[in-house]
């Protein structure tokens, strides 16, 4: 199997996990030492214990749903625009953004979020 399929199944394995909200089959596509930023480089935090707690609150939100509008693959990298719909500060509502995966093997190693629009009160 290729690097591109295994990094494309890394993503579409974590994204299923993500909207059944099941934490351990989520973390288990991740290395160890996940780094995850915001565009272009800012570290928010790094591993996977600490992706454990952000994902622990994050998967208790009920409405927490993820749809991929375009998914590109090109080697290791999978790069994602997504439309989730959860609880936002002012209430249900979607938010979109660009998710860039970057895979080691058969795990996610770095995650670099794009930041787009909320729209609370809106449906996906």
């Amino acid at each position: 199997m290729t690097t591109t399929n295994l990094a494309e199944i890394a993503a579409e394995q974590q994204l299923l996990a993500y909207n059944a909200r099941a934490l351990e089959p989520f973390l288990s596509n991740f290395t160890d030492d996940v780094e995850v930023f915001e565009f272009p480089a800012t570290l928010m935090y790094q591993g996977k214990a600490t992706m454990r707690e952000r994902y622990t609150l994050r998967f208790a939100d009920e409405i927490l749903h993820c749809v991929i509008v375009k998914r590109m693959v090109m080697g290791n990298i999978v790069i994602d625009q997504e439309r989730v719909r959860m609880t936002l500060p002012e209430g249900p509502g979607v938010l979109e953004a660009i998710v860039i995966y970057e895979a080691r093997e058969d795990k996610i190693a770095k995650i670099t979020f794009i930041p787009g629009k909320k729209t609370p009160g809106e449906e996906l």
